[in-house]
């Protein structure tokens, strides 16, 4: 449980957290890994994106800990470290759901 008043050093790291998945590129590339390990070339494919802008966005997530990567060869898989922000995720989605179903409402009971 998160005391409050929330820290500032602990209210920073928050947003950092934050920050990492607040983008949209790697917000698919964490779906993409949902399914399990992949390549940068299988992402880049994936996301119809570069290797380059993939690997990017991969390092990204690697180094604030939400992915892993593992050697085979030489290739680098990529696979999901951190499964927590899978269930914010879920958390972010079901209430925009929710929002989107209240506004659907709205428009309705204005015809």
């Amino acid at each position: 449980m998160l005391p409050h008043p929330i820290p500032i050093a602990l209210a920073e790291v928050i947003a950092q957290r934050f920050r990492v998945i607040g983008d949209p590129t790697r917000i698919r590339v964490l779906d993409a890994l949902r399914q399990g390990e992949l390549s940068v070339g299988q992402l880049a494919g994936l996301l119809e994106t570069s290797q380059q802008n993939a690997s990017k966005h991969l390092g990204i997530l690697l180094q604030a800990g939400i992915v892993s990567r593992r050697k085979v060869g030489t290739t680098a898989l990529y696979a999901i470290a951190d499964e927590s922000v899978f269930a914010l995720c879920e958390q972010i989605c079901g209430a925009l759901h929710s929002q989107l179903a209240d506004f659907n409402t709205l428009i309705g009971a204005d015809r």
